[in-house]
């Protein structure tokens, strides 16, 4: 009875530490999983031979992240400045368009019943929160700077030192037992680094397909809103929503046409993915149903907000292989 008590009360300890520390547990779990995602690619470099020389497993992970930073850095060189040279613009002539605005306005017949001077007020003061909740929100936002480079840093030691760790944590189970559990850890890793090539390549598909037809359309920021599109596909409906939503904006304000022409594109191109490519490619790999990936992404949105729903799939994978080998009655 004395040892059912005292297990009991460590178990509660223990829960309240994960509670405590839920944030640093997700970071945690977060590295973990991206790390065995990524050790394929790590083991096809270190497999390589370059006149007899192997590269070790921290120059695969040195190649990866200059190659991350390289890709980022071409990125931002040719998609930002645009971008930032038409803010510069409006930011100068809006002191000057604005009066004009609200002048041409008052010609118009329901312009009293409109109030225009109270609406000019209030999105003056409107501007003014708004940058208020900006300067404000800059220390929210380097928290989760900190937060992303801790997990990138994180994700390297898992990379470096993963395997003594695994090791370590596959002997703190019954010698009978372990066999079977390493064969069906792999099976799991296995499963997510297919994971990782299918939705990769589907973010490629998307990426260059969106390049170029926003590049055809004359859409202003092609090159930047077809990468995003590319890019936050990798977080299942929800990215591809917030992307299209921004693309469609940016479209209307050149006309409303080419935003009915970018529509009419998405939601070809998302049949066309739901129906040939994503069957293909991530049934194959995950074979998984739809239904399951739904639920994991609803439950990892819950949890964890996009944190969540990017990480929903693997997690889904590696749970389905768990429940296949040790629940599933055959």
């Amino acid at each position: 009875m004395r040892g059912h008590i005292v297990f009991a009360i460590g178990i509660l300890l223990l829960l309240t530490l994960c509670y405590r520390i839920g944030q640093e547990l997700e970071i945690i779990y977060v590295s973990a999983l991206f790390a065995v995602v990524l050790m394929p690619i790590v083991r096809r470099i270190t497999s390589l031979k370059i006149r007899g020389y192997r590269p070790s497993a921290g120059v695969a992970v040195v190649v990866l992240l200059f190659a991350g930073l390289a890709a980022f850095a071409i990125f931002f060189t040719l998609g930002l400045p645009p971008v930032l040279r038409d803010l510069h613009s409006f930011l100068n002539e809006a002191p000057k368009r604005i009066p004009d605005a609200v002048a041409r306005v008052k010609h118009w017949p329901i312009a009293e019943k409109l109030n225009v001077d109270d609406i000019a007020a209030r999105v003056e003061n409107f501007a003014g929160s708004v940058g208020g909740y900006l300067v404000n929100a800059i220390p929210g936002w380097l928290s989760h700077i900190l937060d992303l480079l801790t997990t990138i840093f994180l994700c390297i030691y898992f990379i470096l030192e993963g395997d003594h760790a695994y090791d370590f944590l596959l002997s703190l189970c019954p010698v009978a037992e372990q066999h079977r559990l390493d064969l069906t850890l792999r099976r799991a890793e296995l499963k997510m680094s297919k994971w990782l090539f299918g939705q990769g390549l589907l973010m490629l598909v998307m990426g260059v397909t969106f390049t170029v037809v926003f590049a055809l359309l004359h859409v202003r920021y092609f090159l930047l809103l077809g990468v995003m599109m590319g890019i936050f596909n990798i977080i299942p409906i929800a990215g591809g929503a917030f992307t299209i939503t921004i693309s469609l904006i940016v479209a209307a304000l050149d006309s409303w046409g080419k935003m009915l022409a970018v529509l009419a594109v998405y939601l070809i191109y998302l049949n066309i993915e739901n129906a040939v490519l994503t069957p293909r490619i991530m049934r194959s790999s995950l074979n998984m149903m739809g239904l399951t990936v739904l639920i994991a992404l609803l439950v990892g949105t819950s949890l964890a907000g996009i944190v969540g729903a990017l990480v929903a799939v693997p997690t889904a994978a590696l749970i389905t292989v768990l429940l296949e080998e040790y629940a599933v009655q055959r």
